[in-house]
């Protein structure tokens, strides 16, 4: 392990992270939907179920689900349920076009960081090929005999790149939120949310196991 090999990581990981994704839709939608607190509770979800999935990989549990076929099948078809659930959950918030004042929902500040955590978690937790990047890419930076304390170095790399990036489009969504939250505005950002997540979900379910 090298600073420059690191550095070469940390580069690869940053343009995989700025790609948007379900990760992305959903936390973006948390934060429109509930204010900063709920979205920041979404990146925290997603982040941890980066770092449970990254210590896997690095402990060798990930390469025991990519390789059982039933394993990683139900973990993926598990995922793309939930994201077709999420999915046309926006979508009928986008057809019936009711939505409360700004932060004038009934959810306590408590269930709404339970809420969004939750759905980070999930959603990124039930991705495969969370475990498949994790499998596939630290090897080629690393090589196949590495060591599982920088295999886990890598991944919380990864992890922590994440959450900085999260949070950041929290406090952009945050900032613009009065302006994207205008009834007409956030029909179109649910309806395309939701048709973002179908499709995420469509592509998974149409790509091939590892």
């Amino acid at each position: 392990m090298s600073w420059s090999t690191y550095g070469a990581f940390l580069a690869f990981a940053t343009v995989l992270v700025l790609v948007p994704g379900p990760d992305f839709a959903v936390v973006t939608r948390n934060t429109l939907a509930a204010g900063r607190s709920r979205g920041r509770w979404s990146a925290v979800g997603v982040t941890t179920s980066n770092v449970v999935q990254g210590i896997a990989a690095a402990a060798g549990l990930g390469a025991l689900v990519v390789r059982s076929e039933p394993v990683f099948e139900t973990v993926k078809w598990a995922g793309i349920a939930y994201l077709a659930y999420l999915g046309l959950q926006a979508l009928r918030s986008a057809a019936r076009g009711a939505y409360p004042p700004l932060d004038g929902g009934a959810a306590t500040p408590t269930r709404r960081a339970v809420a969004g955590f939750r759905q980070g978690f999930l959603s990124n937790i039930t991705n495969p090929k969370v475990l498949v990047f994790y499998l596939a890419v630290l090897p080629q930076f690393l090589g196949r005999g590495a060591s599982v304390p920088a295999l886990a170095a890598y991944a919380l790399s990864h992890a922590a790149l994440s959450l900085i990036y999260l949070l950041v489009l929290v406090a952009a969504m945050t900032r613009a939120r009065r302006w994207l939250s205008r009834r007409r505005v956030r029909r179109s950002l649910d309806a395309a949310t939701g048709l973002a997540l179908l499709g995420f979900g469509a592509r998974l379910a149409v790509e091939s196991s590892p």
